[in-house]
């Protein structure tokens, strides 16, 4: 099956594009590099024979024509701002499956509001966020939770011992300056202000840690196809000012895999029938761990192993969660039952 797939992955040549076309490659998927910048796309083949096609984002005729003969395209070119519409409009044209890496709300928000109904007469799944973030909080929630039942609140806790940010991170955050949304009494709020804080107590070796309130799309995949009341979501201050501080250098290759040595903690607490369930991812480079997260969902989607029939849609909402997660082999899985709040601090709800 896996010789007959061909996925392209728009922004090929940057940080995450490149952990994408590697990961397609390890699986026996064929892989189609395409971007913005012919110079950037041979230079990032210089080492394999993955076909590569240039097409910018607003030339309709050149993404067509990027996407021909493809299964699937995978978008990896922030700002996703710009380029998940254009990319998206194409895959419909050509009828095939769209998934990108977004961090960002408004963008995810966009292709919900804007051609999710599309998508669904076309027949056609559109999974955004279907990486770090937005997809692995969105499985692990689903994964601890009983989505038949109502859910009081589910909190998000992401702990980075670093952060050294790629420039697409960088030129991203300028980019976005939208409100940024949580869930409250089952509605989309804006984040309150001012910002709360508070410590969150991951398990050893993180320990408590100081945290913000600080959602990203995990928020919008979530709260779309479970019954929760409350979703908010929480970032560790450490890594934060090492993201804001101009200085900090981009990420640095520490092993054969072009993985850096960041470690990164993902809590998720479920409260739910008067009890609480936390489920913890842990792991390595968040921006590498994106590539079989996403590709993993690509290669079910493919090969049918999914409950969609078209439309926006989320990982734990199309596939079983926790088999998806015990297929990811460069993330540790973790579920408990818990007895007291994770998330404490001034004017924080208890979690």
């Amino acid at each position: 099956m896996n010789e007959r797939m061909t996925v392209a992955v728009y922004g090929a040549a940057g940080h995450t594009g490149r952990f994408v076309v590697d990961e397609l490659t390890r699986r026996g998927i064929g892989a189609v590099r395409v971007g913005r910048d012919a110079a950037r796309l041979q230079e990032s083949g210089s080492d394999d024979a993955t076909p590569w096609r240039v097409a910018s984002i607003d030339d309709p005729e050149q993404l067509d024509a990027a996407l021909r003969g493809a299964d699937a395209v995978i978008n990896c070119a922030g700002p996703f701002l710009d380029t998940a519409l254009p990319i998206v409009d194409a895959a419909l044209r050509a009828g095939i499956p769209y998934l990108d890496v977004t961090a960002e709300q408004p963008a995810l928000q966009a292709i919900i509001d804007q051609r999710d109904a599309a998508a669904r007469a076309a027949g056609v799944t559109l999974i955004p966020a279907a990486a770090f973030y937005g997809g692995l909080a969105d499985l692990l929630v689903t994964a601890g939770a009983d989505a038949r039942t109502p859910i009081e609140r589910v909190d998000i806790a992401v702990a980075l011992d670093s952060w050294q940010p790629t420039r697409g991170t960088r030129v991203t955050g300028e980019r976005n300056r939208a409100t940024r949304m949580i869930q409250r009494g089952g509605k989309l709020v804006p984040l309150p202000q001012p910002v709360q804080e508070g410590a969150w107590s991951f398990a050893e070796p993180v320990g408590d840690q100081e945290v913000v309130m600080l959602p990203f799309t995990e928020v919008l995949t979530v709260s779309r196809h479970l019954p929760v009341d409350t979703v908010e979501s929480w970032f560790v201050n450490s890594a934060l000012r090492e993201l804001r501080d101009p200085n900090t250098p981009p990420p640095k290759a520490s092993d054969d895999l072009g993985r850096s040595a960041q470690q990164f903690t993902m809590d998720v607490v479920v409260a739910q029938n008067g009890a609480a369930r936390r489920v913890t991812a842990t792991g390595r480079d968040i921006y590498a761990v994106s590539a079989p997260i996403i590709v993993e969902a690509v290669e079910r989607l493919l090969r049918g192993k999914t409950s969609s029939k078209g439309g926006v849609a989320s990982l734990g909402e199309i596939f079983d969660a926790a088999d998806f997660l015990a297929a990811l082999d460069t993330v540790d899985v973790r579920y408990e039952t818990v007895s007291g709040p994770a998330l404490r601090g001034k004017d924080v709800q208890a979690s």
